[in-house]
C-alpha cells in the first residue's frame, strides 16, 4: 500500500493568487491543453497543468517549484485554453509570490507587488536624492553651462548608487540561496549531474540569445523586444563601467566630449532600451485580449525601465538645447528611476532574470532536457 499523503491546502494562499491577477486559476478543468500547445514544457513532469492544480489547491509549495520559473510566459497556453484559466497569467503570480517569499524584509517586497505603496516608494529615494542635495547645499539649479555634475558631483551618485546596487545584490544573493537549498531539499528533488560552473554558461548563453523566448508562438516577437531591451542594458552597463574606472582609476572628472566614442555608444544603448521597451508596450497591448493585458506587476517594470530611458534622454536634449530649467529637474528624475530599478530589483520582475537562472540551471542537472 503506498504511504498516505496529507495535502493541507490554504485558503488564503489561493485567493492571494485570484487577487494579484490569477482570478481564472478556478476556471481550470485539467484537460491538459496547457502541456499539450507549450513548445518549452520538458516531456517528463510537464507544466503548467501541474501548477494550475496546485495553486487550485492552495498547496503553497508550488511556489518552490523551479517548473514555475521554466515558464516564459509565451501565453500559448492561455490562447489555447478551453477554459479561459489563464495559466501563463497564474504562472505569473506564482513567481510574484516567489520572489515575496525568497526576498527579505517580505514586507516590502509585497509592498513593491501593491500599486497602493506606489506613491511611498517613489517618495524614497525623492528624498533621498533632495536630502543629498540639502546637505551639499545644492538644492538651487545651477548658473551658466549645464553640467549635471554641478547638482550631482560624481562621488554623490556614485556612493548612493553603488549603496543601491549593492543592497540589491545582497537581498538577491541570499534569496537565491535559500531557493537553490530548498529545491534540492524538496520532495521533487533529484540528484544532479556535472558541475554548477559547466552547465551555467550554457544556460546563461541560452538567456542572452533568448533561445527560449524564440520557441514561443503568440508572442514570438517578445524574443526581439527583449533583446533590444537586454542589450540596451549591457551597452549602458558598460559606459557606466568605463565612467567608474575614468572617475575613480584614472581621476578624469567632467563630461565626455559630444562626439566621444562613449557618448555614442550611451546613445546607441538608450535608443535600444527606448525602442525596445515601446515594442514591448506595443506588443502587451496588442496581444491582451488572447493573450491576457498582464498584472500590476507585469507592467511596473516595463514602466520603470521606460522612465529610465525616457528621464535619460530627456535631460540629455534639454542639455544640448541649453535649458537649464528642464535639463536639471529631467536629471533627477533619471536618477530618481534608475535608483527605483537598482534598489527594488530584488522585489519587481527584474528579479525573474535571477531565479529564471537557477531554475534553468537546477533543471539542466537535472537532466530536464533544459
Amino acid at each position: 500500500m503506498a504511504d498516505e499523503i496529507l495535502i493541507k491546502p490554504d485558503l488564503k494562499f489561493v485567493q492571494r493568487i485570484m487577487a494579484a491577477g490569477g482570478q481564472d486559476a478556478k476556471k481550470c478543468y485539467q484537460c491538459d491543453t496547457c502541456c499539450v500547445v507549450c513548445n518549452l514544457t520538458p516531456e517528463n513532469h510537464p507544466f503548467p497543468r501541474k501548477e494550475m492544480l496546485q495553486a487550485q489547491w492552495g498547496l503553497k509549495e508550488v511556489i518552490k517549484s523551479p517548473d514555475i520559473w521554466l515558464c516564459h510566459q509565451c501565453s500559448d497556453c492561455t490562447v489555447h485554453c478551453p477554459r479561459g484559466a489563464k495559466p501563463g497569467e497564474v504562472l505569473g503570480v506564482l513567481r510574484q509570490m516567489c520572489i515575496e517569499n525568497y526576498a527579505i524584509p517580505p514586507q516590502l517586497a509585497r509592498m513593491v507587488g501593491d500599486l497602493r505603496f506606489l506613491p511611498l516608494l517613489i517618495a524614497f529615494p525623492v528624498l533621498l536624492l533632495l536630502a543629498a542635495l540639502k546637505v551639499t547645499g545644492r538644492l538651487a539649479i545651477p548658473e551658466g553651462t549645464i553640467v549635471f555634475s554641478k547638482m550631482f558631483p560624481w562621488w554623490m551618485v556614485d556612493i548612493i548608487f553603488m549603496g543601491a546596487a549593492a543592497f540589491a545584490v545582497a537581498v538577491l544573493a541570499q534569496g537565491v540561496m535559500r531557493y537553490w537549498r530548498d529545491i534540492n531539499t524538496s520532495p521533487w528533488a533529484v540528484k544532479l549531474q556535472g558541475s554548477v560552473l559547466a552547465n551555467l554558461i550554457p544556460v546563461l548563453q541560452d538567456i542572452l540569445l533568448h533561445n527560449r523566448f524564440k520557441k514561443c508562438e503568440t508572442t514570438y516577437a517578445r524574443s526581439l523586444n527583449h533583446l533590444l531591451v537586454v542589450f540596451g542594458f549591457i551597452t549602458l552597463g558598460l559606459v557606466t563601467a568605463w565612467a567608474f574606472v575614468r572617475e575613480w582609476v584614472f581621476h578624469w572628472p567632467g563630461p565626455y566630449p559630444f562626439f566621444s566614442p562613449f557618448k555614442m555608444l550611451a546613445l546607441l544603448g538608450t535608443a535600444l532600451l527606448i525602442y525596445g521597451i515601446y515594442q514591448i508596450i506595443v506588443a502587451r497591448q496588442a496581444n491582451a485580449d488572447k493573450a491576457g493585458f498582464g498584472t500590476y506587476f507585469d507592467w511596473q517594470l516595463i514602466y520603470i525601465v521606460a522612465a529610465v530611458g525616457i528621464t535619460g534622454a530627456g535631460s540629455w536634449l534639454f542639455r544640448l538645447l541649453g535649458i537649464a530649467s528642464l535639463a536639471y529637474p529631467v536629471y533627477f528624475l533619471h536618477l530618481t528611476s534608475v535608483f527605483i530599478l537598482f534598489f527594488f530589483a530584488p522585489y519587481t520582475k527584474l528579479a525573474h532574470l535571477v531565479y529564471r537562472t537557477v531554475a534553468m540551471l537546477y533543471a539542466r542537472m537535472s537532466g530536464r532536457g533544459f
